[in-house]
């Protein structure tokens, strides 16, 4: 017994040995480039492949094959990464979510190129590198990581990339080359990474799908180790290694046995779960990158699409095997276009749900059910499901995000699809009357178009705009009254039960259940498909369907993969496929409008509508006249008082009550790390009159501003509104109790027009008004030509007007804005003093937080100066 004890101790050595390899190289890499490098696990198996051809095919000996493929070969792709992607990523100021989806878009590439080059199949006569002693694989393992951490703590260059993680542009001015820590990052991740591969070959199937979904379960040892302790992701990992083998000694009978024998042999899957849904997340707050508005699909493109997706039903004869699935995959990939193009977050596990629908449709039909009604029944029972990877995502973004679905994806594969208890003679049979493929085509084409119109009405309508609120920028969407977390819930249990009629519909086209077909890499390629041709675009799954499918079946193996992630390698550079076939076509449209718009404000004042601003400059606000919806200068207009213009209609309170007091009581806020921002601090906002919170940078303003919106939850003391306590009311709920605010940075949602974008504003207020978007439109000077320009690229001065009409169109009460002068010239902000100080006259209390003595001097009554965290005056 003790015998085997041991032996599988060093079996489980060697390993967590290769996942101690990949836990240091990513967390190199991440350290020093700031990117989680999902195609880590495609190059160890590029260079598993590569000591193999060497070896074996060519008969090279062993050392110097060895050699050239872990110091030449290796460090080569990470360089060739660095400089040909990811550098040019971070020149351009792009977001983690795009390095994230440039480095799916390298995994995607090397499985393509790999079964290209060398097949599909499995080899298992991959060359032994360190013996089959595994000591010497874990002291390696353990000498690597002494080096990697002395190199880091004791020389120039660890201080330099010490530096380079702490502050990259401040490193950068100090003299320190960025570009040569990253590249030199990216290397020695890329060598770890062929290290793995080389090391697990021998023990594993080595082919292009099986060996990087691998190494990518064994990325749990990075994220336990936040992406920064070496010293913990190597103890992580030979300590899974070791228990995943001894697992193996348990034989338990009954129903708990193939589970218990399915966790023994995929512990690391099971850790990944555990830290991606459980531990804090790792990276940013990313989503992915905002799709502003490039036109409207052109009808042509449909109609081609329409006609090209109805001639298998003319020409196609009776075997239709390749054409069934074209129909069944867009569904899928339509779930993709609500949670991840509409909704903004990174799904990569969606291949979860095609499956588990396709597995619920056959387990239902067994049980008696008819077709149709399986099929049915496993939607409804996928769709609650989607609330798995639906509930992290309310406090997860970004990278972390794509963890915990990637994880959900991985785990379900490998417990469920990959179990004979789970799948074993799963047949799935066609509804009765659609038993030939042309009329099941014709049935798929049916429920895809109904799942089109039903996914276009979602984007046309209120839920539309707020889930694109919520992509282009989360904290304004909250902000503006958006309810994020059951908005997000929504999402992901639509795209379930999307992907889940997609898969049912996927496998009973072929008449049998194929765990491959569900397979995780398979849903990283339809993810990267989707970013590539256009996320927000209902077209794209369209498109892509027909294009994976018959790259697939009419190429060669990985030549779909290859040519996907070729064009996502390039995300941030290259705007998205149909989006850019759609964009010469709206940029005309744009040009006649502001050329309307022009020759409009030749007859009237530009300022009173911004329907014509002048070049490089916007429009100013809309203080001195004001005009009808059309921007027309209605006939009691003129000349105002400076303080309280007769012309300007401020939104008046939401009820006909005294409005209620945003009141602060002893407000103290303490962060982790001892830091104390606020200090027992006492604010009353009263309506009616404008508040100025001035003082130098780091004084608390923003986090006492913070504190009264909802973004931050005080250690101590109490915020009230009408003397109710409110403290822990949510951002969104504040905004619905009548407290509009803005940001310092304006926080406009980019591809939405300007209407739009002060409509989610009304649309999401506790009480409707009639007529509130015109009125906000109209009182900030927007309601000309320009209310239907897309925000993304409007000058500061348009996007500060838009955020504030945003919030008056909610109806508040109390509006806190946070520096609204800042990016605004002389005029507009004089212009934008004149409508706070008639807001206040209507009966707002507001609250600003500004650096412009001038502005406050002008429009505050009581002015309070904050210090150190405490209101001094």
């Amino acid at each position: 017994m003790a015998s085997l004890t041991y032996d599988l101790a060093l079996a489980g050595l060697a390993v967590g040995s290769a996942a101690a390899l990949t836990g240091i190289g990513l967390i190199v890499t991440y350290r020093a480039t700031g990117v989680l490098n999902l195609a880590h696990g495609a190059i160890a198996m590029v260079c598993a492949y590569v000591l193999r051809q060497l070896v074996v095919e060519w008969g090279w000996p062993l050392p110097p094959a060895a050699l050239l493929t872990l110091l030449l070969i290796a460090p080569a792709i990470g360089l060739a990464l660095d400089r040909l992607v990811f550098r040019p990523l971070a020149l351009a100021g792009s977001n983690p979510a795009q390095t994230l989806v440039a480095s799916i878009g390298v995994f995607v590439l090397l499985v393509g190129a790999a079964a290209l080059i060398w097949g599909s199949g499995a080899r298992s006569d991959a060359p032994v590198l360190l013996g089959d002693e595994p000591w010497a694989q874990t002291a390696a393992v353990v000498a690597l990581a002494c080096l990697v951490g002395a190199v880091t703590r004791w020389t120039r260059f660890g201080r330099e990339l010490r530096a380079v993680v702490d502050n990259r542009p401040l490193a950068m001015v100090a003299g320190i080359a960025a570009d040569r820590v990253s590249a030199a990052g990216w290397a020695f991740g890329s060598f770890t990474a062929g290290l793995t591969g080389v090391l697990l070959a021998p023990y594993v199937r080595l082919d292009p799908y099986g060996m990087p979904l691998l190494v990518v379960e064994v990325i749990a040892v990075a994220v336990v180790a936040r992406m920064r302790s070496l010293p913990v992701a190597v103890l992580t990992a030979l300590a899974l290694g070791v228990a995943q083998a001894q697992l193996t000694r348990l034989h338990p009978e009954g129903w708990a046995g193939p589970l218990v024998q399915a966790v023994g042999a995929n512990l690391f899957v099971v850790a990944l779960l555990v830290a991606a849904l459980l531990l804090p997340g790792v990276g940013g707050e990313d989503t992915l990158p905002p799709t502003t508005t490039g036109g409207r699909t052109p009808p042509g493109l449909w109609l081609t699409a329409a006609v090209l997706l109805l001639l298998p039903l003319g020409f196609g004869g009776t075997d239709l095997t390749t054409a069934v699935q074209v129909p069944a995959l867009a569904l899928i990939l339509l779930s993709l276009v609500v949670v991840s193009g509409r909704a903004g977050q990174i799904a990569l596990g969606q291949t979860a749900y095609a499956g588990l629908g396709a597995l619920f449709t056959g387990l239902l039909a067994g049980a008696g059910l008819p077709g149709p009604a399986a099929l049915g029944a496993a939607v409804l029972c996928v769709a609650p499901l989607g609330l798995v990877t639906g509930w992290p995502a309310i406090r997860r973004h970004g990278l972390a995000l794509a963890l915990a679905s990637l994880a959900v994806g991985v785990a379900v594969s490998r417990f469920v699809f990959a179990q004979p208890y789970a799948t074993a003679g799963l047949a799935l049979h066609r509804p009765a009357g659609f038993l030939d493929d042309r009329a099941y085509y014709a049935l798929e084409l049916v429920l895809l178009a109904a799942a089109l119109v039903l996914v276009a009405a979602l984007r046309r309508g209120r839920a539309g705009r707020a889930l694109a609120a919520l992509r282009d920028h989360e904290p304004g969407a909250e902000a503006a009254g958006v309810r994020v977390a059951g908005l997000k819930l929504l999402a992901f249990v639509l795209g379930a039960a999307l992907a889940a009629l997609g898969g049912g519909l996927l496998s009973m086209g072929g008449r049998a259940f194929d765990p491959d077909a569900y397979d995780p890499i398979r849903g990283l390629i339809w993810f990267a498909a989707l970013v590539v041709l256009g996320a927000d675009s209902l077209l794209t799954p369209l498109v892509a369907a027909a294009l994976l499918i018959t790259l697939d079946t009419g190429t060669h193996a990985g030549v779909a993969a290859a040519a996907i992630g070729l064009l996502a390698t390039l995300v941030g550079r290259v705007p998205p496929l149909l989006r850019a076939l759609g964009s010469r076509r709206g940029t005309e449209a744009e040009g006649r409008e502001n050329a309307a718009g022009g020759a409009a404000g030749a007859q009237r004042p530009a300022a009173a509508d911004g329907s014509a601003p002048r070049p490089g400059r916007p429009a100013p606000l809309s203080a001195h006249r004001t005009g009808d919806a059309g921007g027309r200068p209605g006939r009691a207009a003129g000349r105002a008082h400076p303080h309280r213009p007769a012309a300007v209609e401020a939104p008046a309170p939401p009820t006909g009550k005294p409005p209620p007091t945003l009141r602060a009581h002893r407000l103290t806020l303490t962060y982790p790390g001892g830091l104390t921002a606020l200090h027992a601090v006492d604010l009353a906002l009263r309506p009616a009159q404008v508040t100025a919170l001035v003082g130098a940078n780091g004084a608390g303003k923003s986090t006492l501003f913070d504190c009264l919106a909802g973004t931050l939850r005080p250690t101590s003391g109490r915020v009230t509104l009408g003397g109710v306590d409110i403290t822990s009311r949510p951002a969104h709920a504040r905004a619905r109790l009548g407290i509009g605010r803005t940001f310092q940075q304006p926080a406009v949602f980019p591809s939405l027009t300007v209407e739009e974008n002060v409509r989610v504003g009304a649309e999401q207020a506790r009480t409707a008004r009639a007529g509130a978007v015109e009125q906000a439109l109209r009182l900030v000077g927007l309601a000309g030509a320009v209310r239907h320009r897309a925000a993304a690229g409007l000058p500061t001065g348009t996007l500060r007007r838009v955020e504030l009409a945003r919030a008056l169109a909610g109806g508040p009460h109390t509006l806190l804005l946070d520096e609204p002068a800042a990016g605004l010239d002389a005029e507009e902000t004089a212009a934008l003093a004149r409508i706070l100080a008639a807001l206040a006259a209507d009966g707002l209390a507001v609250l600003v937080v500004e650096h412009d003595p001038d502005l406050v001097a002008g429009i505050a009554r009581t002015v309070h100066t904050m210090e150190g965290g405490r209101i001094l005056s």
